[in-house]
């Protein structure tokens, strides 16, 4: 009797002992569990918990999908239901004692071992979910890198809302009404998480603004805005792919917009045919009347905003133009271009 009496009276203080550990909370967790099972069941459950391995090294990766806003609690019943956890309980108490039940972060893990029980809260902590490359080539628009990234997993609605939202860039372009232009391309290694959207666009802005930046003031003393440059810029990419041709058909539009010429690019026709629908991957010849402020073969001057996302020589083209005085250029069929400074040599 007075065997058992003091094995008792040591669980108790083995308990006692995890729900300080456990800091606020614990003790009515503690309570509620007591009242299913003993003292030294409980601290079974803990040390079992806390010593064993989870996940064995050289084991398949185990996958957990934390859905956003998910508890401590429902996280530790997925462990459960993965044979990673058998006493929820004991994976709620060790998030309280570490102070990260509010900081589990939602997202699609792959817990690879060896992993214990806290090298598991632990990457919960950190947010160690899958992460994957996305490309974004250049010259893309918000819709077709909204293609893209949902292919790689991301959320349709998640990505549009934040590309749509022209806040991030007013100090660059005040009258911008989304971030058409100013998403720029690259490959990006992204969280596969509920945040991916925000993230990536986040890193894309910023991956903007350190090939724009050094240019700013050079942008300002031309009289130019970012805007502009960023417009002509998305032109210049779509007409190429020849890095080499781009600074001088960035001088073939200049010139153009010195004499008050239009510029009549297809890029704009195609954009123009893309936002009313009818883009069917041909421009016939009624499409370059199309009724539209981005129709160039219509309008002088350049359309009202990009037209895609402009890499960094599309852009340094613009601002490095060739020194010349040709006017016009037309496709070799081969990827490269003839120029000339007359429309009867153009003919």
């Amino acid at each position: 009797m007075r065997c058992r009496a003091r094995s008792s009276s040591n669980a108790r203080a083995a308990v006692a002992k995890i729900a300080r550990a456990s800091g606020p909370g614990a003790r009515a967790l503690i309570s509620r569990a007591l009242r299913r099972r003993d003292a030294s069941a409980l601290v079974a459950a803990w040390r079992y918990e806390t010593s064993s391995t989870k996940i064995a090294a050289g084991a398949l990766p185990v996958k957990l999908l934390v859905a956003p806003g998910a508890s401590a609690e429902a996280i530790a019943r997925q462990l459960q239901a993965l044979g990673l956890v058998r006493h929820p309980l004991v994976f709620r108490l060790l998030a309280r004692q570490r102070g990260v039940s509010l900081q589990l972060k939602a997202g699609e893990y792959a817990l690879s071992g060896p992993l214990s029980l806290q090298g598991i809260l632990d990457a919960l902590a950190r947010g160690d979910v899958v992460r994957r490359d996305v490309t974004v080539p250049e010259g893309r628009n918000i819709d077709e890198i909204a293609a893209l990234v949902v292919a790689e997993g991301l959320d349709l609605a998640a990505f549009l809302d934040v590309a749509r939202d022209p806040l991030p860039v007013r100090d660059l372009d005040p009258v911008a009404t989304s971030l058409e232009g100013y998403l720029f391309p690259d490959t990006y290694d992204l969280p596969q998480s509920p945040e991916a959207s925000r993230v990536l666009v986040r890193r894309m802005l910023e991956r903007f603004r350190a090939v724009i930046g050094p240019h700013r003031e050079r942008i300002a003393e031309r009289g130019l805005s970012v805007r502009q440059v960023v417009t002509l810029a998305s032109i210049v990419e779509l007409e190429t792919a020849r890095v080499g041709e781009r600074p001088r058909i960035a001088a073939v539009f200049w010139n153009r917009l010195d004499k008050g010429m239009p510029l009549q690019t297809d890029p704009s026709i195609i954009y123009a045919l893309k936002q009313a629908g009818r883009w069917d991957g041909n421009i016939r010849k009624r499409d370059l009347e199309i009724d539209s402020p981005y129709n160039t073969y219509r309008r002088r001057g350049l359309p009202p905003g990009p037209l895609g996302s402009p890499g960094k020589d599309a852009i340094l083209a613009v601002l490095e133009p060739a020194s010349t005085r040709e006017l016009y250029f037309v496709s070799r069929n081969d990827g490269s271009h003839e120029f000339s400074e007359t429309l009867a040599a153009h003919n």
